[in-house]
């Protein structure tokens, strides 16, 4: 009979990396706030997945649940919440939040599961939607190391880059860090493409030089032909990424390490939102440094 493992969240990376722990051997017991995605899943299998009707009810049925969430009050709810987590676990329980959350509610969440004698891990990961599908997402672990070595067969299904940055909260730290980088990067990229634009050259041709050079990145690599062509279906959505900037900017306020150049790009991640873009790529920054240079999107 295969290993059950609990995933609360079904989102754009949740649906996925249910997938792929299925792939990998693992019956799932599946549960998220609306029940289309459940049922979307359990339509491709019957036999690999169960559903369930609670956080508390995944729990009751595995040993180990995973939960994959927008922001820190959807962990504090599924967990601490009515009919959550906390009022099913038992001793020997493991949560491991991939969630992207704040730091101190990721400690304060674990601190509660392990005052029922459960055990806990934050372990957000990196690399979006197409990460979550071809399970080489980034994972940054914090917690116990024998925690760690416990739940690795299931990151390892996941991920490809695992990596236990320190003791509970680091993940969320780390991935904090993560956040920062890649909305830079996206600046970066979105001010060197508009001016080339607004210069009259292709920025089709600016991607290929970038990414031959020291300019070269990720977002470069995986972003630039899209945000080229004006594309922004969502895997990863602006407003998820400004929420995460805004984590970024609290823990550096509390932490007293000066982050100047995240402030101000966070604020254009606000405009974003403002103008109802919210819901469009992080790569949709672009559009914004578009309208400030008087050029029109490519896709309108």
């Amino acid at each position: 009979m295969a290993e059950r493992v609990g995933l609360i969240g079904l989102g754009i990376m949740g649906k996925p990396m249910a997938r792929n722990l299925v792939a990998a051997g693992y019956e799932v017991v599946v549960h998220n706030r609306s029940r289309a995605a459940v049922d979307l899943l359990l339509g491709e299998s019957s036999t690999s997945y169960v559903a369930a009707d609670s956080p508390a009810e995944v729990t009751r049925q595995v040993d180990t649940v995973i939960t994959m969430l927008p922001d820190s009050p959807d962990v504090r709810a599924v967990v601490l919440g009515e009919d959550g987590v906390l009022s099913a676990i038992r001793e020997g329980h493991l949560l491991i939040d991939m969630s992207t959350i704040s730091p101190q509610a990721a400690i304060e969440v674990g601190q509660a599961v392990e005052a029922k004698g459960g055990r806990a891990l934050d372990a957000p990961v990196s690399g979006g939607e197409k990460g979550a599908i071809s399970a080489s997402l980034s994972i940054m672990v914090g917690g116990r190391e024998e925690d760690v070595a416990r739940a690795m067969p299931i990151f390892q299904a996941l991920g490809k880059t695992i990596v236990h940055v320190g003791a509970s909260g680091a993940g969320q730290v780390v991935k904090a860090c993560n956040q920062v980088v890649v909305a830079l990067n996206y600046a970066a990229v979105s001010e060197a493409l508009t001016l080339g634009s607004k210069m009259g050259v292709d920025p089709a041709k600016i991607v290929q030089v970038l990414g031959g050079g020291l300019a070269a990145s990720r977002v470069l690599e995986l972003k630039g032909a899209s945000m080229v062509a004006g594309e922004y279906a969502p895997g990863f959505r602006i407003d998820l990424h400004r929420k995460d900037l805004a984590i970024a900017l609290a823990s550096a306020r509390e932490a007293g390490s000066p982050v100047p150049v995240t402030a101000l790009v966070s604020q254009l991640f606000d405009a974003l939102h403002v103008a109802g873009k919210g819901d469009l790529d992080h790569s949709a920054l672009i559009t914004l440094y578009r309208g400030l240079a008087g050029l029109d999107d490519p896709a309108a």
